[in-house]
C-alpha cells in the first residue's frame, strides 16, 4: 500500500511538471559558466567537433582570431562536463533561431552581377562588397611577419608595394614601412593614399609576384585598395621617429594628399582618448566659437571630455551658447573638426599636448 502510494506521488509531480523545463543550475555551475569568455565558449565547441572538423574551420579564420583561439583552447582543457554541455545547449539553443537565408548568397550575389554588368565590371564591384573574395597569393602574406614581407617586396615597384600594404593589417603594414628604406617611404604611402580600384592587369602582375614566392596559382579581379584612410591608419601606427620624415615627403610630392592624411589620422572622436592637461590646451588655444561648432556633431564621450574640464557654470553657459546655434550643416561640423585638429596638431609638434596614436607610441 505505502508502495502505491509512493508510486502515485512521483506520477503526480510528472504530471505537474513542466515539458521543457530547466533543471536548476548549481552556484557552482553558474561561477564556471560566468566566468567563460566567448572566445572560450568556441573552444569548447572547436574541442568537441574532433580535429579535422575543427582544422578545416580555422582554415577560414585570419591570423589574429587563431592565435587566442588556440590559446583559449587550451584553457577549458579543465573545464566540467556540466559547464560543457551547458555551452553545447545554448550553441544548440542560438543556432535554432538562426536561418539559412545565408547560405550561399556569395555565388548568387556573384553570378547576378556577372550576367548583370559582365565580368569585368562584376569583379569591381564584387572587389569592394566582398572582402573575402583577395587573392589568396595576397592573403599568405597576412601570416607573414613584418621584416620577412619587407625583405620581400624592397626591391619591388612603390606601386606593387602600396598595393601590398593596403591588404594588410594597419599595425603590421606600419611595421613593413619601417624596414624599407627611409627614402622610398613618402612615394609608397602617397601611393597608398591614391590608390582606389586595382585593375586586374595589376593584380596579375601581382600575384605573378606572389607566385615567384609561394608558388600558388589564384585568379586575378578587380579588387579595392588604399586610400587615404588606410594610408592614415598605417601611419597612426608608425612609429614617431620616422613619421616626420615620411609627412614631410609626401608634403613634397603632394601637399594635398599629406593634408589628407593628416586629416584623418587622428581624429576629432580620437580626442576621447586624451589626458584632461591635453583638453585644456586645446581649449585655451581654440576659439569658443569654432570648438562649439565642432562638439555639434561630435559623439557623446568627446563632449563629455570637454565638459568635463570646464567649470559648472562654464559648462552651462558653453552649452546654452551652442545650442542657441540651432541646427547646422554637417558639412560645416566636419570641416570646424578638421581645423581643430590643425590646430592640435601644432600643438603636438611644438610638445604642447600629446596625441595618442594608435600603435605603442605617440603621434
Amino acid at each position: 500500500m505505502a508502495e502505491k502510494k509512493i508510486e502515485d506521488s512521483d506520477k503526480a509531480k510528472a504530471k505537474d511538471a513542466k515539458p521543457g523545463a530547466e533543471e536548476p543550475v548549481s552556484e557552482e555551475l553558474r561561477v564556471e559558466l560566468e566566468q567563460l569568455t566567448n572566445m572560450q565558449r568556441a573552444a569548447v565547441l572547436m574541442l568537441l567537433l574532433g580535429e579535422q572538423e575543427a582544422a578545416n574551420i580555422i582554415s577560414y579564420l585570419n591570423p589574429k582570431e587563431v592565435q587566442p583561439l588556440g590559446a583559449a583552447m587550451v584553457s577549458v582543457a579543465d573545464l566540467s562536463q556540466e559547464a560543457i554541455s551547458a555551452v553545447l545547449d545554448e550553441f544548440i539553443s542560438t543556432i535554432k533561431q538562426q536561418t539559412n537565408l545565408g547560405l550561399g548568397v556569395h555565388e548568387y550575389v556573384e553570378t547576378v552581377l556577372q550576367r548583370a554588368l559582365g565580368k569585368d565590371k562584376a569583379a569591381s564591384v564584387l572587389g569592394r562588397i566582398l572582402p573575402g573574395s583577395s587573392s589568396r597569393g595576397l592573403d599568405i602574406l597576412r601570416w607573414m611577419d613584418a621584416r620577412s614581407i619587407a625583405d620581400m617586396i624592397r626591391s619591388e615597384h612603390p606601386q606593387v608595394v602600396a598595393i601590398i600594404l593596403s591588404v594588410l593589417e594597419p599595425d603590421v603594414a606600419a611595421d613593413v614601412l619601417n624596414f624599407l628604406p627611409p627614402e622610398s617611404r613618402p612615394e609608397i604611402v602617397s601611393r597608398v593614399a591614391t590608390l582606389d580600384t586595382v585593375p586586374p592587369s595589376a593584380m596579375k602582375e601581382l600575384e605573378q609576384i606572389m607566385n615567384k614566392q609561394f608558388s600558388s596559382n589564384s585568379s586575378s579581379a578587380s579588387s579595392s585598395l588604399g586610400g587615404v584612410k588606410a594610408a592614415a591608419k598605417i601611419l597612426n601606427f608608425t612609429k614617431t621617429s620616422p613619421l616626420a620624415g615620411i609627412m614631410s615627403g609626401v608634403t613634397t610630392l603632394d601637399p594635398e594628399i599629406a593634408q589628407k592624411i593628416q586629416d584623418n589620422m587622428f581624429t576629432f572622436d580620437n580626442l576621447v582618448t586624451c589626458d584632461n592637461r591635453t583638453i585644456q590646451t586645446i581649449m585655451r588655444t581654440v576659439e569658443p566659437d569654432l570648438l562649439m561648432v565642432g562638439l555639434k556633431g561630435a559623439d557623446e564621450g568627446v563632449k563629455s571630455k570637454f565638459f568635463d574640464n570646464m567649470s559648472a557654470r562654464a559648462r552651462s553657459m558653453f552649452i546654452d551658447d551652442m545650442e542657441a546655434k540651432g541646427p547646422m550643416r554637417l558639412a560645416d561640423v566636419e570641416e570646424a573638426q578638421k581645423q581643430i585638429m590643425r590646430i592640435a596638431r601644432k600643438l603636438a609638434d611644438t610638445g604642447d599636448i600629446v596625441l595618442a596614436g594608435g600603435g605603442d607610441d605617440f603621434v
